[in-house]
């Protein structure tokens, strides 16, 4: 059982690096992809540090950090970029949602 946040990705525009955790290896090919493309583009438009991650309900959050002096994050079109997501990638987040409790949860679909 997992006791804390399980993060799935990270994308980092000051860095310019994304990360997905070895433990998602297993997911299908354009999931990642998706994943990937969503996440860099997000940090390309908004700027800071996108991190999608899973609570110990399986719940997934996308949360976003920005660094102090960056003037150029912006922090009303990060809201919106992320319920633009939710809605756009509802059925993919739903999908990673029951994938999690599925495998790392060891819950019954």
């Amino acid at each position: 059982m997992y006791q804390d946040n399980v993060i799935l990705c990270v994308s980092n525009k000051y860095e310019r690096k994304y990360y997905l955790n070895p433990d998602f290896d297993q997911l299908p090919q354009p999931v990642k992809d998706e994943l990937k493309s969503m996440c860099v583009i997000y940090t390309e438009e908004i700027g800071g540090i996108l991190t999608l991650s899973f609570d110990d309900d399986g719940n997934l959050s996308m949360t976003t950090d920005a660094e102090e002096n960056d003037l150029l994050y912006d922090e009303i079109g990060s809201v919106l970029k992320i319920k633009q997501l939710r809605r756009q990638k509802s059925e993919l987040f739903e999908s990673l949602e029951t994938y999690f409790r599925v495998f790392f949860l060891g819950e019954d679909e």
